[in-house]
């Protein structure tokens, strides 16, 4: 018995497909502009979040191309009497800054002096270019991302035993060595000659990194060479990188660093005018929180969209009811039961919805992938598809059509075949 009813159950439902064809073919305008209405709607919520979620990814790849969870402190000004910036006096970070937060600070994990240049003279036996050069220790390339294309970075030996050692950023590289290797040859900086030990990939995208134009010396060489040019503090520094402990402890450990270069300097470390500092933790967080909030506004928008077109959808299908009371009628007449009736009204409101619905999916996501070969602007990526809003839409569809199909399906159920049939009349 259930292998002659499988065959009938399959004929039904293809039949109740062939009608809602007919009937929506029959109705070109109507049922265009009604899934054209759905469609628009879920398509640019796709698109907007897709959109949304390339921007969002891009300027995650940039902080990830820019180190992972650091932390800048800078030279400031701090009041020589509390509360009266007018008494404001410049303050410079030096060396013992830099030693005092990495052996007093618990919940930093890492930490490097950086003491930087952009008027040394870098010569080569192929061109001359003006750069950055900048002095580290070893353990900056773990904080910064620097990862190498060619040779060996800085090391501990370098550091203690001032060797004229240099690692070239990626532009750099190519204006003093156009076209040769690089890793081997010699540098004279301000007339001193370095060895090139190392060559660092290409950073970021566009042609205004200016980490790719950098040269890297150990900080030793650097401050005994190329000292910043201001008066002030013995072994001044330009600023200091440092990471906290763990990525949850960013506050705590900006607190104590404050706390170390305020007793340094003689200063409040409450006084947040008397710190220049960059959290790209804290920045990432904020980022992030912002596209939330225009997720969630745009998530919104588009359920409201929908919710507009289901109502259109509503209306069609009253109208249809309306229009079909005498094929209701008939059909009743001659034993259609009001389960058969209801299914296909049914049927035609979950269709209407869910094809316009897949049919914006589909044009936002081809779209967005014709976008994809498109290169957007410095920290923008390509928009994509998020799989979570995608999965959202179609749940929402789903809903939304069984929502627009059983209300005017269920009017057309309660139907009697007389009153269907004086209707036409």
């Amino acid at each position: 018995m259930g292998n002659v009813r499988a065959p009938i159950l399959v004929r039904s439902v293809a039949d109740n497909f062939a009608q809602i064809l007919r009937i929506l073919w029959d109705h070109k305008l109507r049922s265009f502009l009604t899934m054209f209405g759905i469609a628009w709607g879920v398509g640019s919520l796709l698109l907007l979040v897709g959109l949304g979620e390339g921007f969002r990814s891009g300027n995650k790849r940039e902080m990830a191309e820019f180190g992972k969870d650091i932390m800048f402190v800078f030279p400031g000004r701090a009041p020589a009497v509390e509360g009266s910036m007018r008494s404001a006096r410049n303050y410079l970070l030096t060396y013992q800054d830099y030693v005092d937060v990495r052996n007093s600070s618990a919940y930093v994990r890492n930490a490097a002096p950086v003491l930087a240049r952009d008027d040394v003279r870098a010569v080569s036996e192929f061109a001359t270019t003006n750069g950055e050069i900048v002095g580290v220790e070893p353990q900056f390339n773990q904080i910064r991302f620097l990862p190498l294309k060619q040779g060996r970075w800085l090391n501990v030996a370098d550091e203690r035993q001032k060797r004229n050692v240099i690692v070239l950023g990626d532009e750099m590289t190519k204006h003093l060595f156009p076209g040769r290797p690089a890793v081997g040859g010699a540098v004279l900086l301000n007339g001193i000659r370095f060895e090139v030990i190392g060559c660092v990939q290409r950073v970021g995208r566009g042609d205004n990194n200016v980490t790719n134009m950098r040269g890297y010396i150990s900080y030793q060489v650097m401050s005994g060479y190329f000292p910043l040019k201001r008066e002030g503090q013995r072994g001044a520094i330009s600023f200091i990188n440092y990471q906290p402990r763990t990525r949850a402890e960013h506050l705590l450990a900006q607190q104590q660093v404050r706390k170390i270069i305020a007793r340094n300097h003689g200063f409040d470390y409450g006084d947040d005018s008397a710190f220049e500092v960059w959290d790209t933790i804290q920045q990432s967080e904020m980022i992030g929180g912002l596209f939330d909030a225009m997720n969630m506004f745009l998530g919104s928008v588009g359920v409201a969209t929908l919710a507009i077109g289901v109502i259109g959808v509503i209306n069609i299908m009253l109208v249809s009811v309306r229009e079909r009371a005498c094929e209701i009628g008939l059909r009743k007449a001659v034993g259609a039961t009001n389960r058969s009736i209801l299914l296909q009204f049914l049927l035609e409101g979950f269709s209407l919805t869910l094809v316009s619905g897949l049919a914006g999916m589909g044009l936002a996501s081809a779209l967005m992938a014709a976008l994809g070969r498109v290169r957007g602007p410095e920290g923008f990526d390509p928009p994509k598809l998020v799989p979570m809003t995608a999965a959202l839409a179609i749940c929402s569809l789903m809903v939304a059509g069984v929502a627009a199909g059983l209300y005017p399906a269920r009017k057309a159920a309660m139907l009697q075949p007389v009153d269907a049939l004086r209707q036409e009349q």
